[in-house]
């Protein structure tokens, strides 16, 4: 029985009376949520999606820094220990690693995909998370930023030899492969180091970060993770954590696949509309009355 003037539901047979929920009561943090304030730890609704394809670099990959009898430095991809894989586990779905240490947009275009079969049609995704971008704008690349002028709508072959141009076509791309895909793309997170490189790179960093947000206004079903914006600042506490050497440690790798997942479900919950179809994508129906 619902009293309606107060909301209230009794239960005739254990005389409880309770008060009437609404579903934000269980799926809302409230209008004031931000991103990242709730972590899942099953992947959330970040488990609709059942393929998911990472593009990115060594910390897409898993890679652990090693050193030799010597001293040196070496570099090691554990696919496993990846963050992908990390969410694959969580939330049930497959993930394909499309990554490797060093990883520029630039290579993974001209040939990396090519020789590895990303291209492939069979591995089409129903999500794309795309976390290129350091080795990108590192300074001994010196390569251009670049604009959202340079990305040809129509062709991408015609994108323009900078950083945005060849970023926006591994976007391209994987539209034409999979065109009712979601697409997220991450932004760099920030640091607090202060010597000069570290200074001009987070400044190179913040500005191709704006170009990632106006890509969701240019490439339709896409979507920002925003670390710049919402991720705290990697600072010597957060690097004793999770850091081993330059790279992630296993810890690491693990809090940036909640981080991610988080992020996702908190999309997702802001944009039910958006999502309604995902079990769709990758298949000939759709749904064309309920939109």
């Amino acid at each position: 029985m619902v009293d309606s003037d107060k909301n209230l539901v009794y239960d005739e047979k254990n005389g409880i009376l309770e008060e009437n929920m609404n579903i934000n009561d269980i799926l809302a943090l409230g209008e004031n949520e931000k991103p990242l304030d709730n972590l899942v730890t099953d992947g959330g609704f970040c488990s609709i999606f059942r393929t998911i394809c990472c593009v990115g670099d060594s910390l897409s990959s898993g890679e652990f820094e090693g050193t030799n009898d010597e001293g040196n430095k070496t570099y090691h991809d554990f696919y496993e220990y990846s963050w992908g894989q990390f969410i694959a586990r969580a939330a049930g779905c497959k993930v394909y690693n499309f990554s490797r240490g060093g990883m520029t947009a630039k290579w993974y275009c001209e040939t990396f995909a090519d020789e590895n079969g990303l291209w492939d049609k069979n591995k089409a995704g129903q999500a794309y998370i795309i976390a290129l971008g350091v080795n990108d704008l590192n300074l001994t690349a010196n390569k251009t930023i670049g604009t959202t002028d340079d990305v040809c709508l129509d062709d991408y072959t015609k994108n323009a030899d900078t950083v945005t141009g060849w970023y926006a076509r591994v976007i391209q791309r994987y539209k034409i492969i999979s065109p009712d895909a979601k697409f997220f793309f991450v932004t760099l997170p920030r640091n607090d180091k202060t010597d000069e490189n570290s200074v001009k790179v987070r400044a190179r960093f913040t500005e191709f970060n704006k170009i990632l947000r106006e890509f969701t206004k240019i490439f339709d079903n896409s979507y920002v993770i925003d670390l710049e914006k919402y991720f705290p600042v990697m600072d010597d506490d957060y690097r004793k954590r999770f850091y081993l050497g330059g790279h992630l440690n296993p810890m690491g790798y693990i809090l940036t696949a909640k981080v991610i997942s988080s992020y996702i479900d908190y999309i997702v919950r802001h944009n039910y509309a958006d999502f309604k179809q995902v079990g769709f994508i990758g298949t000939p129906y759709k749904n064309t009355v309920d939109k």
